[in-house]
């Protein structure tokens, strides 16, 4: 239902015009997915994707060719929309000089808060990034994951309903990258929206409530991790013994099937997902194996989104894709 969702996007376009012979380029070509209130929402894709741009175009940074777009209900064209949204741009830059408590009341301002509330929320902000112990160092200082951790805590500053981080995790080690996992966790147990891009699948695998996969400015597929995963077929393993560790005498590798050992000096049989697992498990027994596990792979993140990288690669080279032209 739409009074469900915090973000309906609806076919985005974008195409810019590039150098000298103003050379086009298409950035996106059909962004559409929705993010339902009180989720967390992952927007994943490899670099050039579209992400950053289709971001752009929903704080209004850049003005969409095509489609629609709704925060709340209304259209991001009017500033409405974005009254009640924390953002973190993919790449901030700060003031040099500026220190954290005088860099949030910047943005405090800018976000229209009352000074009373922006004093309360600073150190609570700077004690959930992390930060608590900078207080005194001027931005030029920090390094690149302070930064990010300065961002994010502006971006967290006028507890907005809805929260949109662009590559929140960029320039973070592990330890930061967990806590801002926390933090956006916790965003969600309080109620919050929460939309981020990001190319960090395992991140995207742990805190997502729902995902959206874009390649070459399309969103191609969108859903709960565990119904896109479920959306293909998966390879199995059948690990086998023989007496003796040697194949036994007469037993054939099904064809479209490899054989291989395990550590243990087993056999591991890799067989794609259309075989007939019990004709293969018979076929086993009778030349004298015993059947110690059959595994079915489940597909994670990162299969699905090279998958879709790969179709959409093919049918650009088929011409199936608007290139860029002049």
């Amino acid at each position: 239902m739409t009074h469900e969702l915090a973000v309906d996007v609806r076919g985005l376009k974008k195409t810019f015009r590039i150098g000298f012979l103003r050379r086009k380029v298409v950035a996106v070509r059909d962004s559409t997915f929705t993010v339902r209130r009180g989720e967390i929402y992952g927007l994943v894709g490899p670099n050039g994707a579209g992400k950053t741009t289709t971001i752009k175009m929903m704080m209004g940074l850049i003005a969409p060719d095509g489609g629609s777009a709704t925060i709340f209900g209304k259209p991001i064209s009017d500033v409405a929309a974005r009254m009640h949204v924390g953002f973190l741009p993919e790449t901030p830059h700060f003031y040099d000089y500026l220190k954290p408590d005088e860099f949030l009341r910047y943005f405090g301002a800018l976000y229209n808060m009352p000074s009373e509330v922006v004093e309360r929320r600073i150190p609570q902000m700077l004690e959930l990034v992390g930060l608590a112990e900078a207080r005194e160092k001027q931005l030029r200082k920090f390094s690149k994951g302070m930064l990010q951790r300065i961002g994010i805590a502006q971006a967290l500053l006028p507890d907005s309903e809805f929260v949109l981080l662009d590559e929140p995790q960029s320039g973070l080690d592990p330890m930061g990258r967990k806590d801002v996992r926390d933090i956006i966790v916790g965003l969600r147990d309080r109620g919050k929206t929460v939309l981020f891009s990001s190319h960090i699948l395992p991140d995207v695998e742990q805190v997502c409530d729902r995902i959206a996969i874009i390649v070459r400015g399309t969103v191609t597929r969108e859903g709960r991790l565990e119904e896109l995963v479920e959306g293909g077929d998966a390879a199995i393993e059948l690990t086998l013994r023989a007496s003796g560790g040697a194949l036994p005498p007469g037993y054939q590798v099904p064809e479209g099937a490899t054989i291989g050992r395990t550590p243990a000096g087993d056999h591991l049989l890799h067989m794609p997902p259309h075989m007939d697992v019990n004709a293969v498990v018979r076929h086993a027994l009778d030349h004298g194996f015993q059947l110690r596990e059959v595994h079915r792979h489940r597909r994670n993140l990162e299969e699905i989104f090279l998958a879709e990288a790969a179709k959409a690669d093919a049918a650009a080279r088929e011409g199936r894709l608007e290139e860029d032209a002049p």
